[in-house]
């Protein structure tokens, strides 16, 4: 990792400043947010100097403000890092607000290492700052509380048996012929078996409900059987090339990649093997939904359009001003009724006191959560019943004048969470792996929160300049 030593403005950075160029008042407002943040800033130094012998020699490489600000650019703009780096090497406006000014702009694969350092629990903090410099400017007092749970997709194809047998024998092949071209030595017991996997593939897509009862099982057991053959043959390979001598890291990198996708292989063919030959439903537990992405949940939440989706759960607590206070990437299909509790504790943490009202749809429902919400002070729970007859004193309740403008509260969230879908790119993860998932979640979260901090600040400057 580079040096991220301090960069100075030039003569003719200077010039350009005194000739009244200006950033759009939006990202002007965040910009002028982030120059008071140097807690922040010094959360990401810790990130990009984490595992470096010596962090202040070598070349100079992106600062840590370089690195936040352009992070946060890129998701403001729901960017990828092609056009991030494009967009703020041609305009100076963002070169400004980058802190880039007149230097060169690296790569976008620079953005990308960079950007890879960051660890969710940093994240995690520095939305935890923005929350908290909000409460001291006097633009949030935590009075109200909203929350939800959506469902954030992994980038992964519709999974079903033949298609991932399929991805096993392509990747695997794909890389042992990778293989072989490093290692100078010939490697044997490998034939490559795409064609016969593809065509078995194919027909098993191909059949109609009728023909997979009559056909389905034999064509499973031709592409189990190619897929095993595939898998032992690899890790053959893997053993041949165990003292090679050649290109050492290239060598050893793609055997643990070999390595790894033939473990996932065995998962693949054994959750094949129980589910269609012999006749047993695997629980959703002990499934692999993509060898790509392994980490990926399968979620029902009884929607009519999506009854299933692949990817994680996520929980979201909204302040009464669009700031989200709380995020959480869930493991696995938890009910929502467990996140009452933590979420008023959290909540009382960033605040110091429980909010007066408390809204949420009738997932988080439950006798314990409204008795834990009165308890810890909330005064309106706005969490109708789910299921069971109400008695009349619930139902009273429910129709009464705070509860429905409550009910009307709670349903803001749904508008916050199509915006994080559609502004902030946060429907679809398009990074590999558990820990970049959360980071891209975390990234959505703090651009909407800046993104509100900002338009509070607009707003409180437009009604001074008013008054006065």
């Amino acid at each position: 990792m580079p040096r991220t030593a301090m960069s100075q403005i030039s003569f003719a950075d200077w010039e350009l400043l005194q000739q009244g160029l200006t950033l759009e008042p939006l990202l002007q407002a965040i910009s002028d947010f982030l120059d008071d943040q140097k807690e922040m800033i010094e959360a990401v130094r810790r990130d990009l100097q984490r595992g470096l012998k010596k962090p202040e020699t070598g070349r100079n490489g992106l600062t840590p403000p370089q690195v936040l600000r352009a992070f946060i650019l890129m998701r403001v703009k729901n960017w990828h890092y092609r056009e991030l780096r494009e967009r703020i090497a041609d305009g100076y406006t963002l070169r400004q607000f980058t802190t880039f000014y007149c230097q060169a702009v690296p790569k976008h694969h620079a953005f990308h290492r960079a950007f890879i350092r960051l660890t969710p629990k940093t994240l995690k903090a520095v939305n935890e700052l923005v929350v908290q410099a909000a409460v001291k400017l006097g633009l949030e007092d935590g009075n109200r509380l909203r929350v939800d749970t959506t469902v954030v997709q992994s980038d992964i194809h519709h999974p079903t048996d033949n298609t991932l047998l399929w991805d096993v024998v392509r990747v695997v092949t794909r890389l042992v012929g990778r293989l072989r071209e490093a290692v100078p030595q010939r490697i044997q017991a490998f034939s490559n078996r795409t064609r016969v996997a593809r065509r078995r593939m194919q027909e098993i897509q191909r059949m109609t409900a009728k023909e997979r009862q009559e056909r389905q099982t034999k064509k499973y057991r031709e592409l189990i059987g190619v897929t095993e053959e595939v898998v032992n043959c690899a890790r053959k390979v893997v053993e041949q090339t165990s003292k090679a001598r050649g290109k050492d890291m290239a060598i050893c990198e793609l055997r643990k990649e070999i390595n790894h996708y033939c473990k996932l292989g065995d998962r693949v063919i054994h959750q094949a093997r129980r589910r269609v030959l012999e006749g047993e439903q695997v629980p959703n537990a002990e499934k692999i939904y993509s060898i790509f992405e392994p980490h990926t949940d399968l979620i029902k939440r009884g929607k009519v359009q999506t009854p299933v989706e692949f990817g994680h759960k996520v929980f979201l607590a909204e302040s009464a001003q669009g700031l989200i206070t709380q995020y959480e990437v869930l493991e696995g299909n938890p009910n929502d009724e467990q996140h009452v509790a933590p979420s008023l504790q959290r909540h009382k943490e960033s605040f110091g006191h429980a909010p007066q009202l408390y809204g949420s749809d009738r997932g988080f429902f439950s006798e314990q959560n409204v008795k834990s919400c009165k308890q810890d002070g909330v005064k309106v729970v706005c969490i109708p019943q789910c299921g069971g007859k109400r008695t009349a004193k619930r139902e009273a309740y429910e129709k009464s004048p705070d509860f429905k403008k409550g009910q009307r509260f709670r349903a803001g969230i749904e508008g916050r969470i199509s915006v994080l879908f559609r502004g902030r790119g946060m429907k679809r993860c398009l990074a590999e792996g558990r820990e970049r998932f959360e980071l891209w979640v975390g990234a959505a979260v703090l651009a909407n929160n800046l993104m509100r901090i900002a338009a509070l600040l607009s707003k409180r400057t437009r009604r001074k300049r008013k008054a006065a």
